[in-house]
């Protein structure tokens, strides 16, 4: 059996809904959101791992854009930055409409893969976007944010990242009340980058299923960006999705510390660790020359995905490759046009195609369509919450 075609073929009736890209970021460091300049339109490798010819041939049918900013930008700055990486997923939909349709429902992602298009949806990553008021969380859902992850690499006021000291030790009131407001409205709640307390606290505090927009297994791979067994193996109950990411770092044991030492050359060359920009890649090759990279490949991604489906079961798994987001891609999955060869990888481990349209495509469609059932009947039973972060957490 050719595999690869197959794979192909699946992906054309089940596409895939990616839980994250970090293009409009990469769009605003390397040309200030200059759309010319990065023309996606035309092929863009090796300046972005994403463009629309690759998109159409890694079989997306779906996409959450993540509106993305940095966590030294706070206050009302870090909320004009989520602004400015919404209105430039708009200015994409607007530009590129044969090939994106915007998306605010389940309902849109059916319509976008009938009549051909990339559903596009938006996930705001990090709690510090909405500088600890209610009344920005609602009105990014009015502009078209379907998820928050809580936190990104930085504590927050109310919340702990997985990536930092923890001080709270999972949610604060507040943070259990902005949990509440994303149910009232339908917000996915995204845990992908939070702390272990927070994952079971929003998951005992959630009446509507959670996602994990880029996080991987940790059983696999000891990364605290990871899942650990019993979070997943708790999301049947929630009806929630872990969406498996692709990041090196996070799934290849033997990157780990290769990545420290990578992540310090960065550093000491005075630049964010997560720098994309092409100054920034020139530095990661450098270095990569002279400390040949652990290499990750498609099986390391399935051997993650074989996990979480025994862990969580079928119906509560997807894919997040975190695009644009990470400097570093497996081998055959270096851009958005690789996802067939993770496809044709699990076939040649015989998953059935029923589980594939369900990692590709339907699982995500669902737990946003559930998401918008909760929302309905949250909202016939109370209005929106005006509490302050003051009054809950003192």
């Amino acid at each position: 059996m050719d595999h690869l075609a197959r794979a192909r073929e699946l992906l054309a009736a089940h596409p895939v809904v990616d839980g994250h890209n970090d293009l409009p970021w990469a769009l605003r460091e390397q040309v200030g959101y200059d759309l010319d300049a990065r023309d996606i339109a035309a092929d863009q490798r090796g300046l972005l791992h994403t463009d629309l010819s690759r998109l159409r041939a890694g079989g997306v049918g779906g996409q959450f854009w993540s509106v993305y900013v940095r966590t030294d930008l706070t206050g009302d700055a870090a909320v004009s930055a989520t602004l400015e990486q919404i209105d430039v997923v708009g200015e994409l939909i607007a530009r590129y409409p044969t090939h994106l349709r915007r998306a605010l429902t389940a309902d849109d992602l059916e319509k976008a893969r009938a009549e051909g298009r990339i559903a596009s949806l938006m996930g705001a990553e990090g709690g510090h976007s909405i500088n600890n008021s209610l009344g920005t969380l609602r009105a990014l859902y009015d502009l078209g944010v379907r998820y928050m992850t809580l936190t990104h690499n930085d504590n927050i006021d109310w919340a702990d990242s997985a990536t930092d000291l923890p001080r709270l030790g999972g949610l604060s009131a507040f943070g259990h009340e902005v949990v509440r407001e994303m149910n009232r409205i339908g917000m996915l709640v995204d845990l992908s980058h939070v702390a272990d307390g927070v994952m079971r606290d929003a998951l005992a505090t959630s009446t509507a299923p959670v996602i994990f927009s880029h996080s991987s297994a940790r059983a696999v791979c000891d990364h605290p960006r990871n899942i650990p067994d019993d979070v997943l193996a708790a999301l049947p109950a929630n009806g929630g999705v872990a969406m498996a990411t692709f990041v090196p770092k996070f799934v290849l044991p033997e990157a780990v510390a290769w990545t420290l030492a990578a992540d310090r050359n960065m550093r000491e060359h005075g630049l964010h660790h997560l720098d994309t920009t092409p100054v920034a890649m020139r530095i990661h090759e450098d270095f990569e020359a002279a400390h040949p990279r652990p290499e990750a490949t498609v099986a390391t991604i399935a051997d993650h995905l074989d996990h979480m489906r025994a862990v969580a079961g079928i119906d509560h798994i997807g894919i997040g490759g975190d695009y644009d987001g990470t400097a570093f891609t497996p081998r055959g999955l270096e851009d958005v046009s690789g996802y067939p060869n993770l496809i044709a990888e699990l076939l040649r481990r015989h998953w059935s195609e029923g589980d594939l349209a369900k990692l590709t495509w339907q699982n995500s469609v669902r737990v946003l369509r559930d998401a918008e059932a909760v929302a309905r009947d949250e909202q016939s039973g109370r209005g929106p919450s005006h509490a302050t972060i003051a009054e809950l957490d003192g």
